[in-house]
C-alpha cells in the first residue's frame, strides 16, 4: 500500500532531480567554455607565473574550478540517474532496484562532493550570480536526491 502512494513521490522527484541537474550542466558548461575561451594564454616565450593553476577560472575564486569540473560531473552522473530512476519506476521490481539505487546513490555521492566545493566558493566569495544559482542547485540537489534514494526503496513490489 506505501508502495502505491511514494510512486508518484518518487516520479516527482526525479522529474525535479532531473530538471535541476540539467540546469547545473548548463551553467557548468557557460563557465566551462568561459574559462577555456578567457583563460590563460602562454606563448613560446613566457614562462608561468609562480601560482599558476592549470584548473584556472577567470570569474569567482580559487575554488571555482574544482567545484564547476566536479559540478559537471554530478550533473552527467546525474542525469544518468534518470534513466535507471525512469526504467525503475515504470516496472517497479525488486529486479530494477539494484540499478536504480547504485546509480542514483554515486550520483547523490557526487552532488555532495560539488557541493562541498561550493560551501568552499560561498565561504572564499567573489563569485558571480550564475555561481551562486548553481551552488544553490546543488544544495537543493543534495537534498533531493538523498530523498528520491529513500522514496524508490518504497516503490518496490
Amino acid at each position: 500500500m506505501a508502495e502505491q502512494r511514494m510512486q508518484p513521490v518518487a516520479s516527482l522527484l526525479l522529474l525535479l532531480n532531473f530538471c535541476m541537474y540539467a540546469i547545473v550542466l548548463g551553467i557548468g558548461a557557460w563557465s566551462m567554455n568561459k574559462a577555456i575561451s578567457h583563460g590563460f594564454h602562454i606563448g613560446a616565450d613566457y614562462s608561468l607565473p609562480a601560482h599558476f593553476s592549470p584548473i584556472y577560472f577567470p570569474m569567482g575564486n580559487a575554488a571555482t574550478g574544482f567545484f564547476v569540473m566536479f559540478s559537471l560531473i554530478a550533473g552527467v552522473a546525474g542525469a544518468a540517474s534518470v534513466i535507471t530512476g525512469i526504467s525503475h519506476i515504470q516496472s517497479s521490481t525488486t529486479a530494477s532496484l539494484p540499478a536504480a539505487v547504485s546509480a542514483a546513490t554515486i550520483a547523490w555521492s557526487l552532488t555532495v562532493l560539488a557541493m562541498g566545493f561550493g560551501c568552499k566558493e560561498i565561504e572564499l566569495g567573489m563569485r558571480n550570480a550564475r555561481l551562486r544559482t548553481m551552488e544553490a542547485f546543488l544544495i537543493i540537489l543534495s537534498a533531493t536526491q538523498l530523498i528520491y534514494i529513500a522514496a524508490i526503496y518504497v516503490t518496490r513490489k
